[in-house]
């Protein structure tokens, strides 16, 4: 018996292009249509969030303002596809073009720090700088391995292997042995003496040369030196000084070092993403043998990224490290590097001049290290206050700190303020800023005590004080908005 088979209705196109008609009903296809009109409360809160950085001076070491070519890569079709595995070696098809823009950001990676593909390999797949790390230990050292790193109330990251007495606080530490290394508590500066005894009875798989808040220039050949005569591997972590590395300004870890690790969105402006650099080609000929010896770090380490730690990378990260790494190369990138450290050295002058301590007497680069113990208001406070009348910083540990939960100290970062072209010649003004915050903050301690929430307290509820940060916070904005703030006009 033949039987109809019903299809149903094709779509009929009507005059206007944003409507189909089905069945006799019109629904409005919306896919296109903008985040102001899809969903107007994100877009207000991303507008506000705005609306605060170009008001506000942002003074954090670990940020910094990217570029509009780099905002277009985030916000581009790339981030719609998957592409697991290597170029040429993809576990999903039709990633022709995305292999062509993952070799691209790699040659641009090996340009910027004008290194030789024969020699080094680059990974631009971890997902940021923390997993980076993970994915080196990982892949080179496995569980149970051992590291040495700066000690995170002394300057050092996280990653690097951070626990206390009583509780393993980073994965690092939980999954990897760790014994980390200190610096001087007189002077501030890393006792390459002491990690040298040190890593002779802990015999570390690897050494990581690599800050969170360190202000002078690491002596990669020191770690070396070190590494070689422990058996180590030399790993640097140059996230905070990476631009300034590629620019010239700051000691190339390069030449010394096994592996490099690094964030993007630090000094060098990028996105938020991590890349890998490790050694490849010939290591060495064995004397026995005569045979060349090469190094393995590539494949272990790409296969703890993928498929041991990561799924499918960010395509659309992976383009902006490619645009930031191309402006890194550029003429320009090295002055902007040389501005960020003399406006950090500006810093230290300046408030040093007004009897505040830095932390080992000045800066090599981006960072600079404010002890408050001398004037006895604490890291907590001292940020508190400055985020209340729009300044952007961080508390942090000083040498000698116990609790990197109750610092004595505050850090701050000249990226994010050379980017809006910020210049030395502005930075007495922006420390008086500072010094007004903070001889209000004491201010207040006065008046409530030595205790966090009773200064809060009074800090919030006090009309005479609130009216004094309302006037400063207004100084603030007035002179921040005279400076350019990169990226879209409206989010």
């Amino acid at each position: 018996m033949n039987q109809t088979v019903k299809m149903p209705p094709s779509p009929v196109k009507s005059n206007d292009n944003m409507e189909w008609s089905q069945n006799g009903d019109s629904n409005k296809w919306s896919l296109n249509d903008p985040l102001k009109t899809l969903d107007p409360e994100m877009y207000n809160l991303i507008r506000e969030e705005k609306d605060r950085q170009r008001k506000g001076l942002e003074m954090i070491a670990s940020e910094n303002f990217t570029t509009a070519a780099v905002m277009d890569c985030l916000g581009s079709c790339l981030h719609n596809k998957y592409s697991e595995g290597q170029p040429g070696n993809r576990y999903y098809g039709g990633a022709e073009v995305i292999d062509k823009i993952e070799l691209l950001a790699q040659d641009r990676a090996r340009k910027a720090f004008k290194l030789e593909s024969t020699e080094w390999a680059v990974n631009v797949q971890p997902y940021s700088g923390s997993p980076a790390n993970f994915a080196v230990y990982t892949g080179l050292i496995g569980p149970q391995g051992r590291i040495m790193g700066l000690d995170l109330p002394d300057g050092g990251h996280l990653t690097h292997g951070f626990y206390t007495p009583k509780k393993k606080i980073s994965a690092t530490s939980i999954f990897f042995e760790s014994m980390p290394y200190k610096v001087d508590p007189s002077t501030g500066l890393i006792d390459y003496d002491e990690l040298a005894k040190n890593s002779m009875l802990f015999r570390p798989q690897i050494i990581v040369a690599g800050v969170s808040c360190y202000s002078r220039d690491l002596d990669y050949a020191r770690f070396r030196q070190i590494a070689d005569n422990c058996g180590a591997l030399l790993m640097a972590d140059m996230a905070h000084v990476a631009g300034l590395v590629a620019a010239g300004v700051s000691p190339s870890p390069f030449p010394y070092c096994d592996v490099v690790t690094s964030t993007v969105h630090k000094t060098l402006r990028g996105p938020r993403a991590g890349i890998i650099f490790c050694r490849r080609g010939l290591k060495c000929v064995d004397n026995k043998t005569g045979k060349d010896v090469l190094y393995d770090y590539e494949d272990r380490i790409n296969n703890a990224v993928f498929p041991g730690l990561q799924g499918g990378p960010h395509n659309h990260q992976i383009a902006a490290i490619a645009v930031a790494m191309q402006e890194a190369a550029k003429p320009a990138f090295r002055t902007y590097q040389e501005t960020v450290v003399t406006n950090a050295q500006a810093l230290c002058e300046n408030l040093k001049d007004l009897g505040y301590k830095i932390v080992t007497d000045g800066t090599d680069n981006h960072i600079v290290l404010v002890d408050l113990r001398n004037i006895k208001l604490s890291g907590s406070k001292a940020e508190r206050i400055l985020e209340d009348v729009g300044i952007s910083v961080n508390k942090n540990t000083v040498p000698g700190d116990k609790s990197a939960m109750n610092p004595s100290g505050i850090r701050f970062g000249t990226p994010p303020l050379t980017t809006r072209n910020v210049k030395p010649v502005h930075i007495p003004k922006i420390v008086d800023f500072i010094h007004q915050a903070w001889t209000l903050a004491l201010e207040v301690q006065s008046l409530s005590g030595p205790k966090l929430v009773s200064w809060k307290k009074e800090l919030e509820t006090n009309l005479t004080i609130v009216g004094k940060v309302s006037a400063l916070k207004g100084q603030i904005e007035a002179f921040a908005q005279q400076f350019p703030l990169p990226g879209h006009e409206d989010i």
